[in-house]
């Protein structure tokens, strides 16, 4: 079995694991919702069949069970309960478990048994056998009813050997007055998923012609439960297009076509089979073959046949390392292209050419940066059955909901901010909601609210997570904080509410008195800033004492190619994004207020940083290469104070005015995050390397000047 096929198989269960626990989650909410059930059910089939097809047989058996206690409850014999539903999401869970075994080492050795016997045992028993062990007689009693069942499959499918046709068999088809009924032997080619290949043919051969029974049955030839060959009946003009039609399936090896009931206008009326060998027929799998096993083909069979109209292929998967590889290259054709231009600037020649190569290039790196955007639901999904399970743990009911599914993000950010989101939820439930009693008592509903709310706005996604729970109390944070040493009395008092609740980003910080399973002694949040902040994001806190809590996060859609303003700081180049400043200005209009420069703007007054005294580099390096500064100690510059220019920082980022020596000039540059020990230092977000191959350190306006 090819690791592609492994891949594939993976990629399209974990989608069906998360489609299970959300259509789950639905009905326990609403037992009489139809589409909840159906959609659970269809699932649980899916998943039932891929496995079988690959050839895990424990995953499929325990999905099998699954779909049949389902059905007990789809007919009207078992009622949606809370205990049922916690059976099921325990093999939804056992489902996945196995699903990442499998995606790690190609297998699983995970044992469903014990599960798979409580759920049969529960479809022959109904909820009142929850309290046995598992292994009642009814459940012996269904494993050996299944064991029989599947010797009866077996042993129907190798019934027909010979290439005669069964006059018992009902294909139960009504040809056309100028079609006959024929049956097509297929064989396959070599494969290692007679499932899924068996399961291209029979599309192809559906979409090809009017009418399709199968011998097996087409859920067993779909599960790969045929013996080297299955029987496709159809409706056709002539059995020589029934043969043509099913050789051009690019999965078939040998196919042999035998008249059942003949056409009028069919030479061909007795038994003899028309065989045809695929091995003869390339150039048609090439032409149609291949789209029948990517999507659903056209057959090519003739005037008998149909064409589908969904032929076309709208989507297809990509592994994201060769996306990452793509993006790679994108960044490595951007500074190319930036080391031309200087180049060919330098040397005094202008062409329209380099002028079309930047349009190109531009285009392409923002069709991989789009490439490289997926919607927040691919993380926001498993949400709601972590909420369902965390209020259950605690005896809580909470109602949960989730708006703007569809906002996409770079598939780094989406992947990182999952663990921040799941931090700020879990605390919700913990420390937010608080139980049905204590709701009440408040004049509350018993139920608490909890929301997820994403909006796009051009270049930044804004997710806001918002509870009806009890609130921060601010007064309680200060006692926390002199009681655990982190501040003292006097700084505490002199703290806005605001500035207090601030305190529960603090590493360790929390209110609670307990650790609980749940959230800890506060270790998270602190987590949750630093992750946000090195995504170039922010997170806000708001907070009504019995009313509930809203963090607000912002975050950039995409990230790594930023337009750069470049300056001068005692020789050294730096870069600030340019998205950052408001203003460029000569630095003459610099005042004096209290004994700090500042600049005057609109009636508003923002202090002025030196970069020469944050960034260190007259003193630490005359020779111009830099380093920051601890806290920004003062610098003797020779140049006079009121020379070189300030660049004004939008004031929703950092109400400031950066001094440098001079402006250079702007330009679109990948900026490389900082790793390892030197992440994190303050007033650097990263570097770019520029066209000449020179590494330039990227200032984060935010924390200059020592400033978290």
């Amino acid at each position: 079995m090819s690791e592609a096929h492994i891949r594939a198989f993976v990629r399209e269960s974990e989608e069906g694991i998360t489609e299970l626990n959300n259509s789950m989650l639905a009905l326990e909410s609403d037992p009489d919702d139809p589409e909840a059930m159906d959609a659970i059910f269809r699932t649980a089939h899916t998943l039932k069949g891929n496995a079988a097809a690959m050839g895990f047989g424990d995953f499929s058996g325990l999905a099998h069970a699954m779909e049949d206690l389902l059905d007990e409850v789809r007919g009207g014999d078992m009622e949606v309960s809370s205990d049922l539903m916690d059976r099921l999401f325990e093999a939804v869970d056992l489902l996945d478990a196995m699903l990442g075994e499998i995606d790690e080492t190609g297998d699983t050795t995970v044992d469903p048994t014990g599960v798979e016997e409580e759920l049969r045992t529960l479809a022959e028993e109904g909820v009142d056998a929850l309290d046995d062990d598992g292994t009642t007689d009814a459940a012996d009693a269904a494993a050996d009813d299944a064991t029989e069942d599947d010797s009866t499959d077996a042993d129907t499918s190798s019934d027909d050997d010979d290439a005669g046709v069964d006059a018992d068999f009902d294909h139960g088809l009504s040809p056309a007055d100028d079609e006959g009924v024929y049956r097509a032997r297929i064989e396959l080619r070599e494969t290692e998923m007679p499932g899924i290949d068996a399961m291209f043919v029979l599309e192809a051969v559906d979409d090809a012609f009017d009418g399709l029974a199968c011998e097996p049955d087409r859920e067993a030839v779909e599960e790969g439960e045929f013996d080297e060959t299955f029987d496709a009946y159809v409706t056709s003009e002539t059995g020589a297009a029934v043969a043509a039609g099913v050789d051009a399936v690019t999965q078939v090896g040998t196919v042999e076509v035998a008249t059942v009931e003949p056409a009028p206008g069919d030479e061909e009326t007795g038994e003899e089979p028309e065989a045809a060998d695929a091995e003869s027929s390339e150039a048609d799998d090439a032409d149609v073959g291949d789209d029948a096993a990517a999507d659903r083909g056209d057959s090519g069979s003739g005037s008998s046949s149909t064409s589908s109209t969904s032929d076309s292929i709208s989507s297809v998967r990509v592994d994201v390392e060769q996306l990452d590889d793509l993006y790679g290259l994108v960044e490595q054709l951007v500074t190319s292209r930036i080391k031309l231009r200087r180049e060919m600037e330098d040397a005094g020649i202008d062409s329209d050419n380099l002028d079309e190569l930047d349009k190109i290039s531009t285009n392409l790196q923002d069709t991989v940066m789009d490439m490289r955007l997926i919607p927040l639901s691919a993380v926001v999904d498993t949400f709601p059955r972590l909420v369902r399970d965390l209020a259950r743990d605690q005896s809580k009911d909470v109602n949960f909901d989730i708006d703007g599914r569809d906002i996409e993000l770079d598939r780094t950010i989406l992947t990182e901010i999952r663990d921040p989101l799941v931090h700020i939820l879990r605390n919700a439930v913990d420390h937010g909601i608080e139980s049905p009693e204590e709701r009440e008592a408040a004049g509350k509903d018993p139920a608490g609210t909890i929301e997820l709310r994403a909006d796009r706005e051009r270049d930044h996604v804004t997710i806001v997570v918002e509870d009806d729970g009890g609130g921060i109390d601010a007064d309680v944070l200060r006692e926390k904080a002199v009681e655990k040493g982190v501040k003292t009395a006097a700084e505490v008092e002199a703290m806005s509410d605001a500035e207090a609740r601030e305190l529960i980003f603090h590493p360790g910080f929390s209110t609670n008195d307990e650790v609980t399973d749940v959230s800890g002694r506060g270790v998270g949040m602190d987590v949750v800033r630093t992750t946000v902040k090195d995504l170039d994001g922010s997170i806000s806190l708001e907070s009504t004492p019995g009313e509930g809590s809203r963090f607000e996060i912002k975050l950039p859609v995409t990230v790594a190619i930023v337009r750069v303003m470049f300056v001068e700081v005692d020789g050294v180049e730096y870069g600030v994004p340019i998205k950052n400043i408001a203003e460029v200005s000569r630095a003459g209009s610099i005042d004096v207020a209290h004994g700090d420069e500042v600049v005057r703007h609109d009636g508003d007054i923002y202090p002025v940083i030196r970069l020469g005294k944050v960034l260190g580099t007259a003193a630490a390096n005359p020779g111009g290469s830099g380093a920051l500064a601890d806290g920004g100690e003062d610098v003797p510059a020779e140049a006079d104070e009121h020379e070189g220019m300030l660049l004004r920082i939008h004031e929703e980022k950092r109400p400031v005015a950066l001094h440098c020596d001079d402006v250079l000039h702007q330009e679109e540059v990948v900026v490389k995050p900082l790793e390892g020990i030197l992440s994190g230092i303050p007033g650097l977000s990263g570097t770019a390397v520029l066209g000449d191959g020179d590494v330039v350190s990227i200032l984060d306006v935010e924390t200059l000047g020592g400033r978290r």
